[in-house]
């Protein structure tokens, strides 16, 4: 497994109309650094194609209690304080947030030695995030089992395979979501490459048939479907 992180945080924010490019701006040119200087990973930041108001990133840490140090160093030292109501000025909500764990990190997730770009991504990630029940519901194996074949076959082979970490927020100034899911991220080679799986897939026999109605059983809500593009200094892309 790619040596990142036993800890990722998933932050998906909503932002003010029109305010998610200043956003951006502001996170790839002062906010990358300043993080992973404390000890977290900045493995991705987004744009989610589907939601013009909204920003996607991932960072990594290497357990949770460097998770709550990170956290401190970073919140309550002088990078943020000076960034910070830029930031928050360009957001409405910040709290759709989850804590997982990597069950599967591919070659293609950023390590932490990664080399970070500084160019336009014409990629998509993709993915989904399932609601489950409980922790304990073989959501696993199912998706293991008969989703991924699935989504090999129609060009979607997962980089990415996260669960919850069940655990107490160790740094509750940063709410966190209160449910237990699995997300699974893919790399697209362009919007094409994307759409090519989605027509594949919504073709595929097995999984009209088989695997969407079990996938429904066995969740708690709708799946939400991600379709992201990677910013200029994203490592994941």
């Amino acid at each position: 497994m790619n040596d990142c992180c036993s800890v990722i945080d998933l932050r998906q924010y909503t932002l003010h109309s029109g305010a998610r490019d200043t956003l951006i701006e502001l996170f790839d040119a002062e906010l990358v650094e300043g993080q992973e200087a404390t000890g977290m990973h900045i493995a991705g930041q987004f744009r989610d194609l589907d939601n013009p108001d909204r920003f996607v990133w991932i960072r990594g840490f290497r357990d949770l209690p460097a998770r709550a140090d990170a956290l401190k160093a970073f919140y309550y030292g002088p990078g943020w304080r000076t960034h910070a109501a830029a930031a928050n000025a360009a957001m409405v909500d910040s709290d759709n947030a989850l804590l997982l764990k990597p069950l599967t990190l591919g070659a293609g997730y950023p390590r932490l030695d990664s080399v970070r770009p500084d160019a336009p991504a014409g990629s998509v990630i993709g993915g989904a995030v399932y609601h489950r029940g409980s922790a304990d519901d073989g959501f696993v194996a199912f998706f293991t089992d008969q989703i991924v074949p699935v989504l090999a076959e129609t060009g979607a082979e997962p980089v990415a395979v996260l669960e919850s970490l069940v655990a107490e927020n160790n740094f509750p100034a940063l709410p966190l979501r209160d449910e237990v899911v699995l997300v699974w991220l893919a790399r697209f080679a362009d919007d094409a490459a994307y759409a090519e799986h989605r027509r594949q897939l919504d073709a595929s026999p097995g999984w009209r048939q088989h695997v969407l109605p079990e996938l429904v059983s066995r969740t708690v809500r709708p799946s939400q479907e991600l379709r992201l593009r990677p910013t200029t200094r994203s490592q994941f892309r």
